[in-house]
């Protein structure tokens, strides 16, 4: 699959199907709830900047952990990687155009606002 923000400065490539996805999440934490994204998983190695990765920004808040990429032309959140799966990719599955997300049945819910590592033990 490939992978484009909304202005073509940044594309990625993915080395598997929609089928053949980890997992595919919305979640609940803070920037989630604001970015709204339906959010496909792949392991870091099957997910590859081809163009652009100079226009990525990183974001990183709270633990600063996970980073979190945005295009810096159009504002498009490309990807990220979860500090709860540094072994992961999550990507924007509204970059990928092949990818009908409001088609997608199988879409797990992750209750990020209570993430597991931010509780008290």
């Amino acid at each position: 699959m490939k992978l484009n923000c909304h202005c073509g400065a940044v594309e990625a490539e993915i080395n598997a199907t929609v089928n053949e996805l980890a997992k595919i999440v919305r979640c609940n934490c803070s920037i989630c709830k604001r970015k709204n994204a339906t959010m496909g998983m792949v392991k870091n190695e099957d997910f590859k900047v081809t163009k652009g990765q100079d226009k990525l920004k990183i974001y990183q808040y709270h633990t600063k952990v996970a980073n979190h990429y945005f295009c810096t032309e159009c504002g498009i959140y490309t990807h990220h990687n979860p500090r709860s799966a540094p072994a992961m990719t999550g990507f924007n599955l509204g970059c990928v155009d092949e990818v009908k997300v409001e088609d997608l049945k199988e879409v797990a819910f992750f209750d990020g606002l209570n993430h597991p590592m931010d509780q008290e033990k």
